[in-house]
Order: structure tokens, then sequence, then C-alpha cells
């Protein structure tokens, strides 16, 4: 997963996150270009899952 694959379908993607794990709010999920990996490690306390776990849901959807 590179930073064009999330920025290009962050929007799409952020959608079925949302669907996915009701607890996540907007501010869980913004995606700030060069940030990536803030956003992983945000979403990994919230989630209680592992870098490559939150990879690997992020690339499923």
């Amino acid at each position: 997963m590179n930073n064009t694959e999330v920025t290009g379908n962050w929007n799409k993607t952020k959608g079925k996150l949302k669907q996915k794990f009701a607890e996540l709010t907007e501010n869980d999920l913004m995606f700030a270009e060069g940030k990536k990996d803030a956003m992983i490690r945000r979403l990994q306390i919230k989630l209680g899952k592992t870098k490559e776990e939150m990879q690997k849901i992020i690339e499923g959807l």
C-alpha cells in the first residue's frame, strides 16, 4: 500500500472502515498527505491491532 493508493481511494476506504468498525470517528480517519504512519498508529491504538493487521485490513477493503 503506497501513499497514492491510500489517497486516491481514501474516501471510499474511509467509508468501509467506518462500516466495519463503528467506533471509528472522522478524527481517527483523518488522512493528511505524508502522515500515513500517524493515521495507521491512531487506528492501531483505537482498534488494538498491529501495524501489519491494520495494513491488511485496509488493503482488503
